[in-house]
């Protein structure tokens, strides 16, 4: 397939996409000299023609061949983009996509901020100017569009902090490729049915271990509880008030109980190292969090524990140190170094698996930010492994199901809210 008829591709995917979701909205397309360029003069073209009015601005006669082409075939209005170029009520930001590795030009950059601030809708072709396509870094100042029209397959930056933000609708055209990656954006998961004939250990016993703030473990053993594990008990030396009566709390039970599915700890554990020590010397599969990360204090105490760890950015730093690269590569390398499956929360979470494997959850709500939001989703990971899905999916299944939660728990919400919404964000599954 040529370039030039990937390049047709594109730009018809782009006006049928801007057409859906503006409609005949005079329109002005701002075309860069590179292919990015072209697609916008073959979208302009389609425009046009379903009776589209659209104004074309651009920094510069195309330089690539398939972009020359593509500006042969657009015979419509025509300007240099300059101060005295004048708005629309839909702008197309086609100067540049995938590859940038330097900012706009400054004159470049005010221009498009300032025609996409006139602008009733801005939609852009493939990434927003401006932003470096496998790190989602800003390299120059990038405006909030309201949609961005992406080709093949998505690119990290789609889903990564701050382009993220800057996409709005992320839309992916079709233009005849089948694109292979090593990641993928986490989707609602496929969770295993429940046996008529099973009894609650079929279903899966998570076996917390209690600390210092017995409020975090009761989070995290709530949430577990609502994400179906068939039994939840608590390890603790003291009664923790406000645990549902479906929680077992127990000073007894072993650690290396073969009925246990996942053992969980970190969740306000506290400066008590000897509880982690404790956790590392069972057989079951892990998932540990917070202060149980901090007191691992090397990585290779991980190695052949079969575990889950959930570091924040901070905790990742205190335990793999600074590792250079885009969030993907340092989670990957974690993973790698580790040997377990690394969740490394954040606006833009990422589930990197020892094997390669990528998992890149999309834009969740901002009230996440919130005290006890990570033990909630340490729970419900833990319930998930300890029903059988493994370390990969159960975290990719619980980073999915938590962001769920938060959008039924609403903007108002505290993690005591968040862990009761679980429930009815499974129920959803269907």
């Amino acid at each position: 397939t040529s370039v030039e008829q990937l390049m047709e591709r594109a730009g018809a995917a782009l006006a049928e996409a801007v057409y859906r979701f503006a409609g005949p909205m005079p329109a002005l397309v701002l075309c860069g000299p590179g292919n990015n360029g072209g697609d916008g003069y073959v979208a302009a073209r389609h425009l046009a023609e379903r009776g589209v009015a659209v104004r074309l601005a651009a920094t510069a006669e195309p330089k690539s061949d398939p972009g020359k082409w593509a500006r042969s075939q657009w015979t419509g209005d025509f300007a240099t983009l300059s101060d005295s170029t004048a708005s629309a009520p839909i702008v197309i930001d086609c100067l540049f996509g995938t590859g940038l590795k330097y900012g706009l030009e400054d004159p470049v950059s005010e221009q498009l901020s300032r025609l996409c601030e006139q602008a009733v809708i801005n939609i852009a072709c493939d990434l927003p100017s401006g932003v470096e396509s496998d790190s989602g870094a800003e390299l120059s100042p990038v405006p909030a569009f309201d949609m961005t029209v992406t080709f093949g397959a998505l690119k990290l930056a789609h889903l990564l902090h701050p382009a993220m933000h800057k996409c709005g609708r992320v839309v992916l055209g079709d233009i005849g490729i089948a694109a292979e990656t090593r990641w993928h954006e986490i989707a609602p998961p496929e969770l295993p049915p429940l046996d008529p004939g099973g009894h609650k250990y079929d279903r899966g016993l998570v076996h917390a271990l209690a600390g210092k703030m017995p409020g975090a473990i009761a989070l995290a053993a709530t949430a577990a509880a609502r994400a179906g594990a068939g039994y939840v008990r608590v390890s603790t030396s003291r009664d923790i008030d406000g645990l549902p009566a479906a929680i077992a709390q127990t000073d007894t039970a072993p650690v290396n109980d073969d009925r246990i599915g996942c053992l969980l700890v970190g969740p306000g554990m506290g400066d008590i190292p000897q509880v982690l020590t404790l956790a590392l010397t069972s057989n079951a599969p892990k998932v540990i969090d917070a202060d149980g990360i901090t007191h691992l204090g090397e990585p290779e105490r991980l190695m052949g524990q079969d575990a889950i760890i959930t570091p924040h950015g901070g905790e990742f730093r205190r335990l793999f140190g600074d590792i250079g690269g885009t969030k993907p590569e340092r989670a990957l390398e974690a993973a790698k170094r580790s040997g377990a499956v690394v969740v490394f929360k954040g606006p833009d979470t990422i589930v990197a698996s020892p094997d390669g494997r990528l998992g890149c959850r999309q834009p969740a709500p901002a009230w996440l930010a919130s005290a006890g939001s990570g033990d909630v989703l340490a729970g419900i990971i833990a319930a998930l492994r300890a029903r059988g899905l493994p370390a990969f999916d159960a975290a990719c299944a619980g980073v999915w199901l938590q962001a769920r939660a938060a959008e039924i728990a609403g903007p108002q919400m505290i993690a005591d809210d968040l862990a009761e919404a679980v429930g009815e964000a499974i129920a959803a599954l269907g």
